[in-house]
């Protein structure tokens, strides 16, 4: 099989989220690293990207460079990811879609929920795929729990608790630390630090689990290091189209939290745990019975556990694996784009730009309400409210 051509925007050397993006889009061989403008310094980037294997004409100096060079090409990418800083992540995406590309971008997807709605119209009439990397909904056990949902074995849902909780900038010594002030300077970060970090990223796996999406929510947030304007903590209840209450809390400043995202589902005939950092077991409670553990890569789980499985049962899996299982979902919807044919439904998960904006509205939301003394607010994007 021919493999897709690839491009990357960002993520350059010495980036944390380039080397995952590389790594998940070669796993399967279905994708060729063809294209890059992946520094904002021009000749850093083209330098960079040629040692990485690109040819010297493809090595670009920026974005707007590279989508010259690739608009008219016979042999132009198929995909570009974009894994720039927040606020550049709106413009690109729209050119490279308007010029008929499909896109992959990092999130948030945009700084407001107005750029939001223009992307879902833009890939709309463009016809193209606007993919968010919500990366953490490729991991394996994460599909075989929406799997479960939709074939009715936890029975209705009742109530969904959610986390991802940090201690990582808990030091208010790191005040200055140019790493980490950015995320909490409106200037920089918007009008959410924590929430729009980590927290969409809880939120959004609610919402890929259950099949429901948030309708309105109530938010308490707070900055638990003075000097700081944004929040790096927020207690979130939501409500979901469904009927399910949901619970979510987010940190920065919880010492002793590593990564710390999990959630915990629980309906009428069961509840289901898993956590980011022992991916590969799930736990399953049905009602007035005994805690199954469920092994990721055992026999006879879903479709969409065993797509997405490719170490064997009992080692580690990790982010880069989840990152190709978004990667293999493109693949296909693009695969299947070309040969006219229906995506097989169990590669269909692929988080949109309809989740990104989704994501932007219950931002907005959430410092809306935290700045309300937690009063209860619509969570939808107005082009959804109808």
């Amino acid at each position: 099989m021919t493999k897709l051509k690839w491009g990357m925007i960002g993520g350059g050397e010495g980036s944390q989220i380039g080397p995952a993006h590389r790594l998940g889009s070669g796993l399967d061989s279905l994708f060729e690293f063809c294209a890059g403008a992946l520094d904002h310094r021009p000749d850093e980037g083209r330098a960079y990207g040629q040692r990485l294997g690109l040819a010297s004409d493809r090595a670009y100096g920026n974005w707007q460079e590279m989508l010259a060079g690739e608009r008219d090409r016979e042999d132009r990418i198929d995909l570009v990811t974009v894994a720039t800083p927040n606020s550049t992540h709106f413009e690109i995406t729209k050119a490279f879609l308007e010029a008929g590309f499909h896109v992959l971008c990092e999130k948030p997807m945009t700084m407001t929920v107005e750029e939001g709605e223009d992307i879902v119209r833009t890939a709309q009439s463009s016809g193209s795929i606007c993919a968010v990397n919500y990366g953490y909904t490729g991991y394996s056990l994460v599909r075989h729990m929406r799997a479960m949902v939709q074939r009715g074995d936890l029975g209705k849902i009742r109530l969904v608790n959610a986390e991802f909780a940090h201690g990582h900038h808990a030091d208010a010594a790191d005040a200055d630390n140019p790493r980490v002030r950015w995320r909490y300077d409106p200037a920089q970060a918007g009008v959410s630090a924590q929430f729009a970090d980590c927290g969409i990223h809880a939120m959004h796996m609610a919402s890929f689990i259950t099949g429901q999406e948030v309708t309105k929510l109530s938010a308490d947030i707070v900055s638990c290091i003075d000097s700081r304007e944004l929040e790096d903590d927020a207690m979130v209840n939501f409500r979901m189209d469904g009927g399910t209450v949901g619970r979510l809390w987010t940190s920065s400043v919880a010492i002793g939290r590593q990564h710390g995202l999990g959630i915990q589902v629980f309906g009428e005939k069961g509840g289901l745990r898993w956590t980011q950092e022992q991916p590969n077991q799930l736990f399953w409670m049905p009602l007035n019975e005994r805690l199954q553990i469920i092994e990721r890569g055992e026999a006879n789980l879903s479709p969409e556990a065993d797509r997405t499985t490719r170490v064997t049962i009992g080692h580690a899996e990790g982010m880069p694996l989840a990152f190709a299982n978004i990667y293999k979902d493109l693949s296909e919807a693009i695969i299947a784009s070309k040969e006219k044919r229906p995506t097989d439904p169990a590669a269909d998960l692929y988080p949109r730009a309809e989740d990104g904006l989704r994501s932007m509205a219950a931002v907005k939301a959430v410092a809306e309400s935290g700045a309300s003394d937690a009063a209860w607010v619509d969570a939808r994007p107005p082009m959804f409210r109808t």
